[in-house]
């Protein structure tokens, strides 16, 4: 996987190199085009080919996702601030956590802790339980629900 990703990032430079623009949208540009060239031209079927053609477009993914939800959280968090009315209702979650690993748990715990209106207050000892603050609660169960099918079960797909 290794191998495939310095393949990709020597042929981004080599389109830079080529073109002349060193912009970063040119680099992203080539980057996205020498991925479709070494996925058209991979030979060798094996797992870690197959692992990294499928966890490149992962990653992307969730790089929007994470943005939108951003994009998201800080607007409520603005329209709150700046309407006279009071809109929040503040708790504190107790999160099951499908992550096992440490570096999984403070990936995910940093990620939740991006987005407004939410922060990471501490984890279990036996690292199985997230507590979360939260300023807009509303429901419980769906909250969970929303942060175990979106950050976590997409952060897991990249990571696994």
């Amino acid at each position: 996987m290794i191998k495939q990703f310095l393949m990709n990032v020597m042929l981004s430079f080599i389109w830079v190199g080529l073109t002349g623009s060193f912009l970063f949208v040119n680099f992203f540009f080539g980057f996205i085009l020498s991925y479709f060239i070494l996925m058209l031209m991979s030979r060798d079927n094996t797992s870690a080919s197959k692992q990294y053609f499928d966890r490149i477009p992962r990653i992307i993914s969730f790089i929007f996702y994470f943005i939108y939800e951003l994009i998201k959280a800080n607007l409520q968090v603005a329209y709150d601030v700046v309407t006279p009315k009071f809109f929040m209702k503040p708790a504190i979650v107790r999160f099951p956590l499908t992550a096992t690993s440490e570096f999984e748990i403070n990936l995910l715990a940093n990620i939740i802790s991006l987005t407004p209106g939410t922060l990471i207050l501490d984890v279990s000892n036996d690292k199985k339980v997230l507590y979360i603050h939260v300023m807009y609660m509303t429901d419980k169960d769906s909250f969970i629900k929303y942060l175990q099918n979106g950050f976590e079960k997409k952060l897991l797909a990249i990571l696994r």
